[in-house]
């Protein structure tokens, strides 16, 4: 899984394995899922990521793992 944050776009886009994106939905406004030939989610963007979380450290970023 990859993270990457754009500043001047202001949008964070995980991408969760490198099949490829047949196709993209807006499933909430801001928020767009891409699909691979499964229908399978292989990615995650987020919009307006400093609206959103508006005290959020883009440049320090935590992960937890269970």
């Amino acid at each position: 899984m990859r993270m990457h944050y754009d500043e001047e776009a202001d949008a964070l886009y995980l991408r969760l394995d490198d099949s490829k994106i047949i196709d993209s939905k807006e499933v909430q406004p801001g928020i767009v899922l891409d699909f691979n030939a499964e229908q399978q989610v292989v990615g995650i963007e987020v919009l307006r990521l400093k609206e959103r979380v508006p005290n959020a450290d883009v440049k320090q970023l935590h992960f937890d793992v269970a």
